[in-house]
C-alpha cells in the first residue's frame, strides 16, 4: 500500500483536523465528536441541514457543509457510519429552534444510527425530519426505488434542500423539496479499478486488467454485470441509456447533468464522457440547463465515473441557481457574487 498517511487508524481524524485548520472562516470542528458544522452556525430561524456519512468520499459528505448547503456533517471511518453521538453533536451544535432535515444517503448504517439521533433529539423537543437519497439506479429495480442507495445524486439534494433552508424555508418547505429532488434524480456508474482502504491496506475488491463493471456501488458492491473495457462513448451509452428509460425523459425535458470522477479518472476523460451524453440529450431534444463535471463522490482512488441526471421544472431551477459555498464547493449568483458569505 502506497499512501501519504501516518497511522491508518488515525486517517480519519487526521484529515479532518486538517480540512478544519485549512479553513476556520467557513467550518467548525466539534472535536468531541469528530463532526463539523458550518462556522456561521447556528443562524437564527434557519432550518439545519445535516448530512453524514463514511471517510473516504471527498467531497461528499463534508464537502457540502457551507452557504446555501448543509449546516453540519457527521464523519465516520472510512465505508463506517458515523455514531448517532456524532449526529447529535451536530444538529445541536447548527439547529437554531427552526428544526433539523437529516439528509443523506440510503445505507443500512447510516440510517439506523441516524434514527437514533432523530430519537435523542426529540427528548430535547428538536424536531427533525429524515429524506434518504436514492438515485442509483443500479441498486434496485424502478417500481422498488426506496430501496436505492445514495450515490452522487446526493449532491443536487444538498444543492436544492440548502438553498431553500439558506431562503428560510420553514421545515416542511425545506424536507419537501429535498423528497422532491430524490424523486427527480438518477445515476450509474462503472468501475475500473479498486480502492484501498487504510486500514485494510489491501483493494476493496479484484478486477482483470481489461475489465470494467457497471453500476458498481461506490463501496465497492456488486454491480449488474462485469465485461470486457469498451471505449467511452459505448460505456456511457449504455449508462445513459439505462437512466433514461427508468427515468421516462421525454422530448423536451430541461435537466442538470452531473459526470462525476471517483477519484483516479482524470477530467479530461470525464469530459469525452460529456461530449457523448451532449450529443445522446441532443438527439433527444433534452436541453441541459445545467452541467457539473468533476469529482463529487469519490471512493478514495477507484477508477471509474457516474452520470447523475435531475429532471428539473422552474421551482428546481430557481433553487438550483442560487448561490452557495464550501471549502469544496462554489456556485456564485448573479454578477459572480456569493451573497452571504
Amino acid at each position: 500500500m502506497k499512501k501519504f498517511v501516518n497511522d491508518p487508524k488515525k486517517f480519519t481524524r487526521e484529515y479532518v483536523e486538517g480540512v478544519a485548520a485549512a479553513h476556520p472562516d467557513q467550518l467548525r470542528l466539534l472535536d468531541d465528536a469528530l463532526s463539523l458544522v458550518r462556522a456561521d452556525s447556528p443562524k437564527d430561524g434557519k432550518v439545519a441541514i445535516i448530512t453524514g456519512g463514511g471517510s473516504g468520499h471527498l467531497p461528499t459528505f463534508l464537502g457540502y457543509v457551507g452557504y446555501g448547503l448543509c449546516d453540519g456533517v457527521a464523519i465516520g471511518d472510512v465505508f463506517q457510519s458515523p455514531g448517532a453521538d456524532q449526529i447529535v453533536a451536530a444538529a445541536e451544535a447548527a439547529q437554531s429552534g427552526a428544526g433539523v432535515l437529516f439528509l443523506f444517503g440510503h445505507y443500512s448504517g447510516d440510517v439506523m444510527n441516524f434514527d437514533m439521533a432523530a430519537e435523542i433529539l426529540e427528548m430535547s423537543d428538536i424536531e427533525s425530519k429524515t429524506v434518504l437519497v436514492t438515485d442509483d439506479v443500479a441498486s434496485a429495480p424502478r417500481d422498488n426505488w426506496q430501496k436505492r442507495r445514495g450515490v452522487a445524486g446526493l449532491f443536487f439534494a444538498y444543492k436544492i434542500a440548502g438553498a431553500k433552508a439558506e431562503a428560510m424555508g420553514s421545515l416542511e418547505e425545506v424536507t419537501r423539496v429535498a423528497e422532491k429532488t430524490v424523486a427527480a434524480t438518477r445515476s450509474m456508474g462503472v468501475a475500473l479499478s479498486p480502492c484501498i482502504i487504510p486500514e485494510v491496506g489491501k483493494p476493496t475488491f479484484e478486477i482483470g486488467e481489461n475489465e470494467m463493471e457497471i453500476g458498481m456501488g461506490i463501496h465497492g458492491e456488486r454491480g449488474i454485470r462485469r465485461g470486457e473495457l469498451k471505449p467511452a462513448d459505448e460505456v456511457t451509452a449504455e449508462l445513459m441509456d439505462a437512466i433514461i428509460k427508468d427515468f421516462q425523459l421525454e422530448s423536451g425535458a430541461e435537466i442538470a447533468v452531473l459526470v462525476n470522477g471517483l477519484g483516479s479518472t482524470p477530467l479530461e476523460e470525464l469530459y469525452i464522457v460529456y461530449r457523448k451524453i451532449a450529443q445522446i440529450l441532443g438527439e433527444k431534444d433534452i436541453k441541459v440547463y445545467r452541467n457539473y463535471i468533476g469529482e463529487f463522490a469519490t471512493s478514495m482512488e477507484m477508477g471509474g465515473f457516474s452520470i447523475t441526471l435531475l429532471k428539473l421544472d422552474d421551482e428546481l431551477k430557481e433553487l438550483l441557481d442560487a448561490p452557495a459555498q464550501s471549502p469544496f464547493f462554489i456556485q456564485p449568483g448573479p454578477g459572480g457574487i456569493v451573497s452571504g458569505c
